[in-house]
């Protein structure tokens, strides 16, 4: 398995990643023994990243995730995140906590959620907009003199608030959306994550499931997903999403590869710091995934590709309302 480094402090993980969310929340279709026997198997296929956090499930993901990869811990890079709150009398209900006081907090309910001493990489899921920045990672910081972080990241952030916080501690990793439908790191973000040092980590990768083509109508999507919710699966953006992803299964026949493998290889191609984390509960999944490593874009594939993903192509805003404005992003394309 290549590896690739985040971050200048000496973090070192396998060039894919596993996003555990969907194994305990979120997407319909939750098999404990199977998720487990996935968790399993990427780390004999070579995965040693795993992602999760303490608003997945909430609470379960990591339980899982630490049960299963506790016997393991000396080969594996435990990533887990704080500061998205969910209210337990409504889960639908967000809310955001990053005041110095809830870091610690949080972080020791997930070490003993995880039944672990020590956390990786500890990222901010989002922004405080009432806690300065430098308030939160200030308390992080003072996690890693504990001794209870190695890593510090932050999640969906834009340039200023990542050149605020570098300036407090380092920060080895920014995880945001980043996929053939959804550029807006390029807007700036990935520049100053390179200047300042920074690794990058996409989440949805494959657009939460809709590049890789398994999705042909809104109805294939069951009654308790998450996505029926999404801007993007609904109504007549779904139809002009599902255009691009017949392009991208068009492409990805003449490369002699699935359409997860080309998405997942464009994204692998943006930069050795880069490091996707792809998300699935299934064997036969991560096994298609991991072959996206295998694929090679030439030149000429890469202006294909780019042709029919330019920004901005993809119909419909990321998240529903309420959630979209926990998100900070350098500039705002229109959506077409």
């Amino acid at each position: 398995m290549e590896t690739r480094k985040l971050g200048r402090q000496g973090l070192t993980v396998s060039a894919l990643g596993l996003g555990c969310m969907g194994m305990s929340d979120f997407y319909a279709g939750r098999d404990d023994a199977e998720s487990e026997a996935t968790l399993l198997h990427a780390l004999d296929r070579g995965i040693t990243f795993f992602d999760t956090a303490d608003a997945y499930g909430p609470g379960r993901n990591e339980e899982l995730v630490g049960r299963v990869l506790g016997p393991h811990r000396q080969k594996i890079v435990l990533a887990t995140k704080f500061g998205l709150v969910r209210d337990p009398a409504n889960p639908q209900s967000r809310g955001v906590n990053g005041r110095p006081e809830y870091v610690k907090q949080a972080c020791d309910a997930s070490l003993k959620r995880l039944g672990m001493d020590v956390i990786d990489l500890y990222y901010l899921h989002r922004v405080d907009p009432k806690t300065p920045i430098e308030d939160t990672v200030g308390a992080m910081a003072e996690l890693v003199k504990a001794g209870k972080v190695r890593f510090l990241g932050l999640s969906e952030v834009n340039s200023e608030t990542l050149r605020r916080a570098c300036a407090v501690h380092p920060i080895a990793a920014l995880q945001s959306e980043y996929s053939l439908w959804s550029r807006d790191p390029e807007d700036g973000v990935l520049q100053t994550c390179r200047e300042l040092g920074v690794g990058f980590v996409p989440y949805s990768p494959l657009g939460r499931g809709f590049l890789t083509g398994q999705f042909k109508r809104f109805e294939d999507l069951p009654e308790d997903d998450y996505r029926r919710h999404s801007p993007r699966f609904q109504g007549e953006n779904f139809q002009r999403n599902l255009k691009l992803v017949e392009h991208i299964d068009r492409l990805a026949g003449q490369k002699q590869c699935t359409p997860a493998q080309l998405a997942l290889a464009w994204v692998l191609s943006r930069g050795q710091d880069v490091v996707p984390i792809p998300g699935t509960k299934r064997r036969k999944f991560l096994d298609d995934n991991l072959g996206a490593l295998d694929v090679k874009l030439t030149k000429e594939d890469l202006a294909a590709i780019e042709s029919i993903a330019p920004p901005g192509v993809a119909a419909g805003e990321r998240y529903p309302t309420a959630m979209q404005g926990f998100l900070q992003t350098d500039a705002r394309k229109e959506t077409r």
